[in-house]
């Protein structure tokens, strides 16, 4: 089964909903609804998201060198996350 949703904009864009994507976007209106009767429209939910990912990925850059990297890695998900890599350079040259 799968849900559209229409999204009105500068930009109409039409988002097919799978089944894994409406239980993701339930989840999200749990979390960002007011109330345990309060039903936040979609575009409100989505535009938190969106603000949640981009707060989110500026706290990481934010904390880069003032934090040891693997307590800034245990803020990773599964959408971001910083990696350190490592690399040896030589003092010869």
């Amino acid at each position: 089964m799968h849900t559209f949703i229409y999204m009105a904009s500068t930009k109409r864009t039409t988002i097919r909903l799978s089944d894994e994507r409406q239980r993701l976007l339930d989840r999200a209106k749990r979390i960002v609804a007011d109330g345990e009767y309060d039903d936040p429209p979609t575009s409100v939910v989505i535009d938190a998201a969106l603000t949640h990912l981009i707060e989110s990925e500026e706290n990481l850059n934010d904390m880069r060198g003032e934090v040891e990297p693997t307590t800034i890695q245990r803020f990773n998900t599964s959408v971001l996350g910083l990696r350190y890599r490592t690399s040896v350079e030589s003092k010869w040259r």
